[in-house]
């Protein structure tokens, strides 16, 4: 059985491939997912269905190569932070942008039961023309 820190890093290599489903599996039913203010999708999402369609999806048809490439795992208990970098082309204004990011995951019984987003979503907006 995986610990917590192997089940997040498990995860960004399943987005990164584009497994998406595998991805939603892993996430408790009401799982709690609050993207921050400002951000393109900002806001709080529950249950991976919410996820899927308002955030997922919008990486796929909105964006060219997005990514979210995670360079530092922090693991304590039930809770796990990445610290990563966010990159890709946004098609509506054809911007590229590279900004960091901080993702707080909470798990329970190897479960993603909570996700917070940090990024600098100002130096998002001003990189991809918004």
């Amino acid at each position: 059985m995986m610990n917590n820190g192997e089940i997040i890093k498990a995860l960004y290599e399943a987005f990164g491939s584009g497994d998406v489903p595998g991805v939603l599996a892993a996430m408790d039913p009401m799982i709690n997912w609050t993207e921050a203010e400002g951000f393109l999708y900002g806001g709080t999402y529950i249950g991976p269905d919410a996820i899927r369609e308002n955030v997922f999806a919008k990486f796929g048809t909105e964006w060219e190569g997005f990514s979210a490439v995670p360079g530092q795992f922090v693991e304590d208990g039930n809770t796990v932070v990445a610290i990563g970098t966010y990159s890709g082309k946004y098609l509506k204004t054809g911007n590229t942008m590279n900004v960091p990011f901080a993702h707080l995951w909470t798990l329970r019984d190897g479960r993603i039961t909570r996700f917070v987003q940090f990024t600098d979503t100002l130096a998002m907006a001003r990189m991809l023309g918004l």
